[in-house]
């Protein structure tokens, strides 16, 4: 029930996300796509995003931590490229959604917990 949850709260954080950056190329179909970027994000930052990290550490130590922000945006634009229905057009879009997807999850999983 708890995966449930955490996955309900995420679509709601693509659809704020997607809906405060249109102005900056981020689209989202619906809540149904948003539901499935939750998921596609999830998986990703859960299967591939360790090993990307793991990989990048001497960069990621180099730039002070600032690699991270690189290796968030790529999984957004992986899951952009898996998913119909939504879209990201540029780098800072990828950037602020992935920052404001994480915030609005945080803040909305710590209300409901």
């Amino acid at each position: 029930m708890g995966l449930i949850i955490r996955i309900l709260i995420s679509a709601v954080g693509v659809l704020i996300a997607s809906y405060v950056l249109k102005s900056f190329g981020v689209y989202v179909d619906g809540f149904g796509t948003a539901i499935i970027v939750a998921i596609v994000l999830g998986l990703l930052n859960a299967i591939l995003k360790p090993i990307l990290v793991v990989l990048t550490i001497p960069i990621t130590i180099l730039t002070l931590g600032l690699f991270y922000l690189v290796i968030n945006v790529l999984m957004v634009y992986l899951a952009a490229s898996l998913v119909g229905g939504f879209r990201v057009d540029n780098f800072i879009g990828a950037l602020l959604f992935s920052i404001i997807v994480s915030v609005v999850s945080s803040i909305i999983g710590s209300i409901v917990d």
